[in-house]
């Protein structure tokens, strides 16, 4: 494949006359000035400069244009919007902080609505211990929130600092706690969503029994903004962990790992937050280009895990649990060698190896990602027959699989051959897709863990599921969005 830069219009646009183009044209303004004077100056970009960062994503493989930036202050100029973008079959991007890997949020023409505006904390309610936030709050905010509110709102990944908690909602974000606290979809009671010809679904309710019906927020949670558009959310709280403890545990095979998960998971149960794998390769990407990165063992070794314990209660004694696990496994031959944080600073020193090594990938050339996951039981022979695979048709690739593999989400990334050209090396992304995606579902499992479809991994979608289960998302689709100017083209085609 080529590495997009956009995506073509339809073939089957028709030419239109002059005079047909101009009074579209016209309309089409009409539309524009329209939604203009519901969001007002605010709320409104045209210029191309201020439009720019709109456009991409994270990872530069796609780049779109819009007819402008539109920034709703509430829910009603959402619901204004939508209303005057569904009379006049105008396409609509949601988009939160931009900070997907799928390209779910890049434009193709039409507007760009933006959340970012939608940033206020509604309520929270301490005794229930739910939050209801707006769409547009920044990840690290809610956390903040919650944090203030003498409770705990678990959702972390690397982005936390510049994704929307709308944008983690719609593309069911996952991050380093799914093992404990399961994903977004997990965390959240309620929604308020405005639908594509501009009604509004209150659907705020804090409840956790509520078995009325068919449970609409579920529609909308993954739903890549192909539905409505999230406006806000009543979300769950838990109690604030007063203790944590952090090892990292230096291993000799993907086996040795899953025993040690093992023996965690039945020592700590509900208090095991995290068991993340890194391989040696990218231990050493990070410690090459991050600063401040730091091989915690003077011996080298294939593998290493980093997993957490975390209890809101002071009298577990979890330090000594953790000593526990990693005598015990020591003396069967399980770990190799371990480091137990015994600081804060050394705790965020042994994350900061895990969360930097795909900004470490880069400067190492082309990477070809995958966002895979199979039942845990599976991983070991995962590993084996995707690294088999890949490294026999590209020889000299270099793999570096690396997450969340105590709930079985790999992220089986390959970077290029040492001195390959990147874009031929790119230009092969399809075929390691498919390659490492087959043995992903032969295995039960799934070709998107956490990133979701977008537009990289819509032929992948059509692939792999079902005639069944592509038909029901359609009639979901048809019947929500009729006129398809939720964000169309992505996730499937209708």
């Amino acid at each position: 494949m080529t590495r997009p830069s956009g995506v073509s219009p339809p073939d089957n646009v028709t030419a239109l006359s002059s005079a047909d183009a101009d009074a579209n044209s016209r309309g089409m303004n009409q539309v524009l000035d329209a939604i203009r004077t519901v969001v007002g100056p605010r709320g409104w970009i045209d210029e191309a400069s201020d439009m720019e960062s709109y456009g991409g994503e994270e990872r530069g493989l796609y780049r779109g244009s819009c007819l402008a930036v539109v920034r709703p202050a509430d829910t009603a100029e959402v619901a204004q919007v939508l209303r005057l973008c569904d009379e006049a079959g105008l396409a609509v991007y949601p988009q939160g902080g931009n900070t997907g890997l799928v390209g779910g949020a890049v434009p193709q023409g039409g507007i760009v609505l933006s959340t970012e505006r939608l940033s206020r904390l509604r309520a929270v309610d301490a005794l229930n211990h739910t939050l209801t936030v707006e769409s547009g709050m920044i990840l690290a905010d809610v956390q903040r929130a919650a944090e203030e509110a003498g409770a705990y709102f678990p959702l972390s990944l690397g982005a936390e600092g510049s994704c929307r908690i709308g944008g983690n909602l719609s593309t069911n974000a996952g991050g380093i706690n799914v093992l404990r606290y399961g994903n977004a979809r997990d965390l959240v009671l309620g929604l308020e969503v405005v639908l594509a010809d501009g009604r509004i679904w209150d659907g705020l309710r804090g409840l956790r029994k509520d078995n009325s019906g068919y449970d609409l927020k579920h529609l909308f949670v993954g739903a890549e903004g192909t539905l409505g558009v999230i406006t806000a959310a009543t979300l769950k709280l838990f109690p604030h962990p007063v203790q944590r403890e952090t090892a990292m545990a230096a291993l000799g095979s993907v086996e040795a790992v899953l025993d040690l998960f093992k023996e965690a998971r039945d020592a700590l149960g509900g208090l095991l937050t995290a068991f993340e794998l890194i391989p040696r390769r990218g231990l050493e990407f990070a410690q090459f280009h991050i600063p401040g990165v730091a091989d915690p063992f003077p011996t080298h070794y294939p593998w290493y895990v980093l997993f957490e314990a975390a209890s809101p209660r002071p009298g577990d004694d979890l330090r000594g649990t953790l000593e526990t696990i990693l005598e015990a496994a020591f003396e069967t031959g399980t770990v190799a060698d371990a480091v137990l944080a015994d600081s804060l600073g050394r705790r965020q020193a042994l994350w900061r190896i895990r969360e930097t090594i795909p900004e470490a990938q880069k400067p190492e050339g082309g990477s070809i990602k995958h966002d895979v996951a199979v039942p845990i039981s599976r991983v070991a022979e995962f590993m084996h027959r995707a690294t088999a695979a890949v490294e026999a048709a590209i020889p000299g690739v270099r793999v570096c699989p690396f997450g969340h593999v105590g709930d079985g989400n790999i992220h089986f990334n390959l970077s290029q051959p040492v001195g390959a050209d990147t874009d031929a090396f790119l230009a092969r992304w399809h075929e390691m897709n498919r390659i490492v995606h087959d043995i992903a579902v032969s295995l039960d499992g799934t070709f998107s863990a956490e990133h979701g479809i977008g537009l990289l991994k819509k032929d992948d979608l059509a692939h792999y599921r079902s005639p069944v289960e592509l038909e029901l998302m359609r009639s979901l689709k048809r019947t929500l969005d009729p006129r398809n100017i939720m964000n169309p083209g992505k996730l499937l085609d209708v």
